[in-house]
């Protein structure tokens, strides 16, 4: 620490510090938001490749309903990660891209996420099946 302020590498900010202070009100916790809801990262990277219709990224994801697309849109559109064009035309056309920000979330910690799953997926579901089997997976009370 120097001058109440916790370092990691560079010196963090006044905000940083407090962030480990309030967790709650911390960027972090809003950044982890974004993998709170089961469709938001895999919608993310369904778009990952470019800009895709409704009916395209249905497909493309298989097993979404079309409420809980419509929802998780709403989310990643209210979030600045996914950007919606109308093309004026008849019948009218819609696409969903990934804005800047999206992209930056899917070339970054979605793809290191991805790696250290492929690395270490079967260890974590070999130790989620043992919890399982032993009772062992509820919290401490």
């Amino acid at each position: 620490m120097r001058d109440g302020r916790a370092m990691m590498g560079d010196e963090m900010t006044d905000h940083e510090g407090r962030c480990y202070e309030l967790v709650a009100d911390c960027r972090v916790r809003a950044a982890t938001d974004l993998f709170a809801h089961t469709w938001d990262p895999v919608v993310l990277a369904a778009l990952r490749t470019g800009r895709r219709r409704r009916r395209e990224l249905r497909a493309a994801i298989g097993g979404i309903s079309d409420k809980a697309l419509t929802d998780t849109l709403h989310r990643l559109l209210s979030s600045g990660l996914v950007d919606r064009h109308a093309h004026a035309e008849a019948p009218p056309r819609v696409e969903y891209g990934l804005t800047g920000l999206g992209q930056s979330l899917v070339e970054g910690p979605m793809r290191a996420l991805g790696c250290w799953a492929v690395e270490h997926g079967d260890e974590l579901l070999e130790a989620q099946e043992d919890a399982a089997r032993s009772g062992s997976a509820d919290p401490p009370g």
